[in-house]
C-alpha cells in the first residue's frame, strides 16, 4: 500500500514539474517572440535607429551629432533638470576642438564659462605657471580651455539636440536591457508617468555615467574607487588670477580653485577612506580651516574660507578608476564614465568622451542599416581599437 501510494505520488509530481516546466518555457518564448516582432513592427514603421540611455555630456552629444547624419534617436534620461555636478567643469582645449567638430561649440555660450589659459601650481610657498602651448598648435582659435558649472553645460546640449526633429528626448528609468540571443534589441524603461514602457532600435548606446546599473550586464570592469573629491562654491567673488586653475599640493593630497562662473569660485580637495571627517557634525568645515587653509596661499586663502564661513553646501563625490573593457553583448555600445573612468584632477573625461563620439560618428557614418548586428559589432570593435591611440593623443 505504502508502496503503491509513493508511487502515485511520484508521478504526480513528475507530471506537475513537466506541465510547469513546459508552461514557463512557453511562455518565455511567446514573450522573446512578442518582443521581438514588436522591435521589428518598430523598426519598420519609423521607430529609432539608436537608443541612448542617458542625456548627460556624451548621452546628448551623441544624439546631436547622429541626428545630424540622418539617424532617428530616441534619448532616455532618469531625470531632465538641471545636474548639480561637481565633476565635467573643466573642458581642456582639446575638448573645445572635438566640441567644434561635433557642431556644438555654441554649447559654451551663454552659460557663463570662464576662460582658462592654464595652470598654476603651488607647492612648499613656491608656485610655477604652466600655460596651455599657443604655437605649433592645430587649432583653429586661441587654444584655451573652459570652466563652467558642468548643470548649465548639459542643459544647453540637451537643448541644441531636442532641437533637431529626428531626436526624441524622454524622461524615464531604464531597467533592462532586451537581449535574444546575445544581441541587445533596445530596453525597457518607465517613463515619467510611471507607466512601463519598451524602446527598440538596432543600436543602444549605454551613456548613463559612473553609477551605470546596465554597466554589470555587458561587461565585467568594476570601478575601483581611489579617493574622494570634496568641494563646495564660494560665491560673489572673483580670483586675483581667474583664468588660471590653481592646484595646491596640500596635506593629506591636492587642494585647487578655479572660477567657474563670473562670481563664483570651485574649492575642492582630495580626501581619502582612512580619514574622513564628518560634514554632518560640522567636522569637515573645521578641518578645512584648521587644516587645509593654513596650506592654501594668503592670496587664495580668503576665498577658500569664503564658502565655508557662509555654510556653503559640501558636497563629496567618489573618484573612480575603471579601464575600458569591450562589451560582449551584440547591438550596444557603452561610453563614457559607464565605459571608462580616469582621476577626476586629470580633467580629461570630457575630451576623451568628446573623442570617443568622434570616432564612432565616423565609423558608423557609412553604414546606412544598422540592422545587420554582425556588422555593427565589427564597428564598435574597430571602435574600440582606434580609441586607445586617440586617448593616448588626447592625454599628451
Amino acid at each position: 500500500m505504502d508502496k503503491a501510494f509513493m508511487e502515485v505520488f511520484l508521478w504526480t509530481l513528475l507530471a506537475f514539474v513537466l506541465t510547469w516546466t513546459t508552461y514557463h518555457v512557453t511562455n518565455r518564448r511567446k514573450k522573446a517572440t512578442k518582443l521581438a516582432d514588436v522591435a521589428v513592427e518598430e523598426i519598420r514603421y519609423g521607430g529609432p535607429d539608436v537608443i541612448i540611455v542617458g542625456a548627460g555630456v556624451g548621452g546628448s552629444a551623441l544624439a546631436y551629432a547622429l541626428a545630424k547624419d540622418g539617424r532617428r534617436v530616441h534619448v532616455i534620461e532618469r531625470d531632465m533638470r538641471e545636474p548639480e555636478r561637481m565633476m565635467g567643469e573643466f573642458m581642456q582645449p582639446g575638448g573645445r576642438l572635438f566640441l567644434s567638430k561635433l557642431d556644438l561649440q555654441d554649447c559654451l555660450e551663454g552659460i557663463d564659462a570662464q576662460k582658462a589659459t592654464g595652470l598654476t601650481l603651488y607647492k612648499d610657498g613656491k608656485e610655477a605657471a604652466s600655460p596651455f602651448p599657443v604655437e605649433d598648435n592645430k587649432f583653429p582659435y586661441e587654444p584655451s580651455a573652459r570652466m563652467f558649472y558642468n548643470g548649465r553645460f548639459v542643459q544647453r546640449l540637451r537643448q541644441k539636440a531636442s532641437s533637431l526633429p529626428n531626436v526624441r528626448l524622454e524622461e524615464g528609468t531604464v531597467r533592462s536591457l532586451i537581449e535574444e540571443k546575445g544581441v541587445i534589441k533596445g530596453v525597457t524603461y518607465k517613463n515619467s508617468l510611471g507607466e512601463e514602457s519598451t524602446a527598440f532600435a538596432p543600436l543602444t548606446v549605454v551613456c548613463d555615467g559612473c553609477y551605470s546599473n546596465l554597466r554589470r550586464s555587458l561587461n565585467d570592469n568594476n570601478a575601483e574607487v581611489i579617493s574622494y573629491t570634496v568641494g563646495y562654491v564660494s560665491k560673489n567673488c572673483r580670483l586675483e588670477e581667474p583664468e588660471k586653475l590653481h592646484l595646491i599640493m596640500a596635506k593629506p593630497s591636492f587642494t585647487m580653485l578655479y572660477q567657474i562662473s563670473s562670481t563664483d569660485v570651485r574649492c575642492a580637495f582630495e580626501l581619502f577612506s582612512n580619514y574622513f571627517p564628518s560634514i554632518a557634525n560640522g567636522e569637515m568645515a573645521s578641518f578645512v580651516k584648521n587644516d587645509l587653509a593654513p596650506q592654501v596661499p594668503p592670496k587664495l586663502r580668503k576665498i577658500f574660507l569664503k564658502g565655508i564661513e557662509e555654510g556653503a553646501k559640501i558636497k563629496v563625490t567618489p573618484a573612480k578608476r575603471m579601464s575600458a573593457t569591450l562589451s560582449r553583448k551584440k547591438g550596444v555600445i557603452v561610453l563614457g564614465d559607464a565605459f571608462n573612468m580616469r582621476h577626476p584632477a586629470i580633467a580629461s573625461g570630457m575630451m576623451v568622451l568628446l573623442s570617443d563620439i568622434l570616432i564612432l560618428r565616423r565609423l558608423l557614418k557609412p553604414l546606412r542599416n544598422l540592422g545587420d548586428a554582425n556588422k555593427v559589432s565589427e564597428v564598435i570593435k574597430c571602435f574600440y581599437v582606434i580609441r586607445k591611440v586617440s586617448k593616448h593623443q588626447c592625454r599628451l
